[in-house]
């Protein structure tokens, strides 16, 4: 999973996280709801993309090469004239549910859009208080540097009539509430199949193909998340790389997916981490995407 969770995709200029009702108290203390937001911040990864200097954090400016140019990432602290300071809840909401800024824009799907419609209406909403609590940084947002024939997003209509499916999770009543927990991660939050499944021409996911591998650069892969290649892992091994970055033979991760564990799979509750590892490992094993 590279540090976009999305940039083998479309241009992408926002990673905003709206709100939504759900099962938490509404009436609860803003400072509980930020920290609640705080960890599904973690967990969805939202550092790593949107940071390019360390020492102001979320403030974006982060270059990700893409098929369709080079996208950067946006500031979305709550800064008034840089960031998402004017935004509303209910802006977000649309951003995160159906991809549509505050502009009334269609968003270009490197923001995982596509993912993030799952995430529920209770964790939207903490996820948004946290970022409004957010330090703010007047670092305005880069221009993407696009090629011509993606410059525009009026034909962005028709690419989500064809790949777009927005709608909340759903849990599966065949599974066991872990199962469902984990695949709640994997598939909303953590948007794992940004990365790890191989797109079409036209940067969409390949459903059929969910989480066996892509190829992310000319030099980088995500591998198959599958039970083809993590039959071959115990869980406390795969607990282990998701903690630590390192393999039980000393190898290290590459420096994307090192800080996607650095910055998310390190920071999950133990319950959380299990839950993830049985879901990927009761998906259908698919063949390897072929190189």
């Amino acid at each position: 999973m590279n540090r976009l969770g999305g940039a083998f995709v479309w241009l992408a200029a926002f990673i905003i996280v709206p709100y939504t009702a759900g099962s938490q108290d509404m009436t609860a203390p803003a400072q509980s709801l930020a920290e609640r937001g705080k960890y599904l911040t973690d967990a969805g990864n939202c550092l790593s993309c949107h940071t390019k200097d360390r020492a102001v954090p979320f403030s974006g400016g982060l270059g990700f090469d893409t098929p369709f140019g080079t996208i950067y990432s946006s500031n979305i602290t709550p800064d008034l004239a840089t960031g998402i300071g004017k935004w509303t809840a209910l802006d977000l909401r649309r951003a995160m549910h159906q991809g549509i800024g505050n502009d009334d824009n269609r968003l270009f799907p490197a923001f995982p859009y596509t993912s993030f419609t799952k995430i529920a209406e209770a964790d939207l909403k903490d996820l948004w208080a946290y970022l409004r609590s957010l330090p703010s940084s007047s670092r305005a947002s880069q221009p993407h540097e696009l090629k011509f024939y993606v410059r525009w997003r009026f034909p962005l209509w028709g690419w989500k009539l064809l790949f777009f499916s927005p709608g909340l999770f759903v849990p599966d009543p065949s599974r066991n509430a872990s199962l469902n927990r984990g695949a709640y991660l994997v598939q909303a939050l953590g948007h794992c199949g940004e990365c790890h499944t191989p797109r079409n021409w036209l940067g969409a996911p390949k459903k059929d193909r969910f989480l066996a591998g892509a190829k992310l650069g000319e030099k980088t892969r995500a591998p198959n998340l599958t039970p083809t290649r993590l039959k071959k892992l115990s869980d406390a091994e795969l607990k282990d790389i998701l903690r630590t970055g390192m393999t039980a033979d000393g190898d290290v991760l590459s420096e994307s997916m090192a800080e996607v564990v650095q910055n998310t799979t390190s920071q999950l509750e133990p319950q959380d981490l299990d839950a993830l590892i049985a879901y990927l490992r009761s998906l259908p094993p698919l063949p390897e995407e072929p190189r």
